[in-house]
């Protein structure tokens, strides 16, 4: 493909991807295939002669489009959004055609200084802390990850190795394999599966602290429980705190932990990688309240903020924690002006070396919507919960489970569990609207979260609809 046709094609392309979203809701939003569907329609090996550009758009509806769960669909409620923009995509387009691999200043400085600033930005926004901010002579800093799971992951080692060489510098006969086993982490038993693979991954323990009514951590629950380890022998030295868990959105109380944290110099960090985009809303921003304490802070633009995957942002209150973690300087990497105190090596601040210029996303999507356009776009998502909670509440066969604060509605019938899973299997089955489940209090729960970009408030009435009438069949079914 030379250029000329590439010029064609791209723009056939861009038609393409603008009718697929422009038309997405005629699509079925889930899939009817079994596992093992694509390999019947494509060949056993790779061509031996080029084939025709034509020969493989014809085959993206063939082959790939029965096999997609469309995300971007207004009848999409499951999981958590997956951003998306045409400013975003455009964006990544041209990431893609300058393909540079930003682990260092000196291998594109723009990708790095703009994701600097794009992180000040951002921070700025969601009023975080002066120390969160790189600025021109701040000691933190933001970093774009990939996903929340690597800031976790980050977070964690960071924490690992500031607290051994603390341990170290206190008592240099002790030795490091012998405090890394007493090491103790410590998250909500709400919190992301991710957050103990961190542990996992960093050879350290991992304590799931209960969670109250609410689903969320207290600080008095925190405290007993670290006490008891602390008499055991053990070094608490991180909790991951969530803002917004998976299962139902509760917030742990980051004004009662941090201060605990912070007197056992054990690091904070906190996980709001669904809800943080609201912070940017200053009716949501108290739900960040107590964020001073932290020593880290991550959220997934890529989830609610229109900005596609993957951009997943961190800010730390001091960079030089994850930059001792993790700095390698091989001689091939070094370049002039590393010393010089005005660049960032985001390679010091991340798990792979490679990256890929993700700012440029956010460049596009912050002004070409403003803050203003990406608040309405929050606003209009959790005022679209707030209308499917009202219709499941004026249904007395129905029961609210948690909290309704953003764009999730945590719901169930009245009654078993085992009648909840015949109600989403039915709704799955279906294939008219996409959930997902919980379990919440040993409740099998119902999850119905605002997704699409385009989602209106005809789709969740439709959506309710489907459901109360799945819901009656189900009810008069006769007994088996």
């Amino acid at each position: 493909m030379d250029s000329a046709e590439f010029r064609k094609r791209g723009k056939e392309m861009v038609d393409y991807v603008a009718d697929y979203l422009e038309n997405i809701e005629a699509r079925q939003v889930y899939p009817d295939v079994q596992p093992g569907y694509l390999r019947s329609l494509i060949p056993e090996d790779a061509p031996q002669e080029p084939e025709t550009y034509e020969d493989v758009v014809k085959d993206v509806e063939r082959v790939i489009m029965p096999g997609i769960t469309h995300w971007h669909s207004p009848y999409f409620f499951a999981y958590f959004p997956t951003a998306n923009s045409f400013p975003s995509l455009l964006a990544d387009m041209l990431s893609g055609a300058i393909g540079c691999i930003g682990f260092s200043w000196a291998a594109s400085p723009a990708c790095t200084e703009l994701e600097t600033v794009m992180l000040d930005w951002l921070g700025k926004m969601l009023k975080l802390p002066e120390e969160f901010l790189a600025g021109t002579k701040g000691e933190g800093g933001g970093v774009i990850q990939g996903t929340a799971s690597e800031a976790t992951l980050v977070a964690l080692l960071a924490a690992r190795s500031r607290m051994v060489k603390r341990m170290l510098a206190d008592d240099p006969e002790k030795h490091e394999a012998d405090i890394i086993s007493k090491l103790v982490a410590y998250s909500s038993d709400q919190a992301h599966s991710s957050v103990e693979r961190a542990a996992l991954i960093g050879g350290v323990k991992m304590k799931k602290i209960p969670t109250d009514y609410k689903f969320s951590v207290r600080g008095e629950t925190f405290r007993r429980i670290l006490e008891e380890d602390k008499e055991a022998g053990l070094i608490p030295f991180y909790f991951c705190a969530t803002l917004g868990t998976t299962p139902s959105c509760a917030f742990d109380r980051i004004t009662e932990i941090g201060p605990i944290c912070n007197a056992e110099q054990m690091w904070l960090h906190i996980d709001a990688a669904y809800a943080g985009s609201a912070f940017i809303c200053p009716e949501f921003r108290p739900l960040l309240d107590g964020v001073e304490f932290a020593d880290s802070f991550n959220f997934n633009p890529h989830k609610w903020l229109l900005v596609n995957f993957d951009c997943s942002t961190m800010w730390v209150k001091k960079r030089s924690d994850v930059i001792g973690a993790f700095k390698m300087d091989p001689l091939y990497l070094k370049h002039d002006h590393q010393e010089s105190g005005l660049v960032t090596d985001y390679r010091h601040w991340q798990i792979p070396l490679g990256r890929r210029f993700r700012s440029l996303k956010m460049w596009f999507v912050f002004r070409m919507y403003g803050l203003t356009g990406l608040q309405e776009h929050i606003r209009k998502h959790v005022a679209l919960a707030k209308e499917f909670e009202a219709l499941v509440q004026a249904d007395d066969r129905f029961q609210i489970t948690a909290d309704v604060v953003l764009g999730l509605v945590c719901f169930r019938l009245k009654g078993s569990n085992d009648l909840n899973e015949a109600l989403l299997k039915r709704i799955n089955n279906a294939r008219k609207i996409h959930l997902v489940p919980c379990q919440l209090a040993g409740r099998f729960v119902l999850r119905f979260a605002v997704c699409a970009r385009n989602t209106e408030s005809r789709h969740v009435q439709v959506a309710w609809a489907h459901i109360s009438q799945l819901a009656t069949e189900l009810l008069h079914q006769p007994p088996q």
